[in-house]
């Protein structure tokens, strides 16, 4: 009798540990596929760096951004087959 509670108890836990990997990814995806960042934050990630962009670098990097994301959102919210 004291079995089945081991059993159920360990059988409870791994549901809880595959259900919550689960969710962190499909949270983390749509995190990931949301996540902007201002022309600030890039070029003091490039400063960082050791690099120092110009106007038109900034820019660049701005829309292959943008245009990575909308890509992203798109694939997220695809129905997969």
């Amino acid at each position: 009798m004291m079995v089945w509670y081991w059993v159920i108890g360990i059988l409870s836990f791994l549901l809880g540990v595959v259900a919550g990997f689960y969710l962190a990814v499909q949270y983390m995806k749509k995190q990931m596929a949301n996540m902007q960042m201002s022309e600030a934050e890039i070029q003091a990630m490039a400063r960082s760096m050791g690099r120092n962009l110009n106007k038109k670098q900034l820019a660049q990097i701005t829309r292959q951004m943008k245009n990575v994301n909308e890509k992203n959102k798109q694939s997220l919210f695809k129905k997969k087959k």
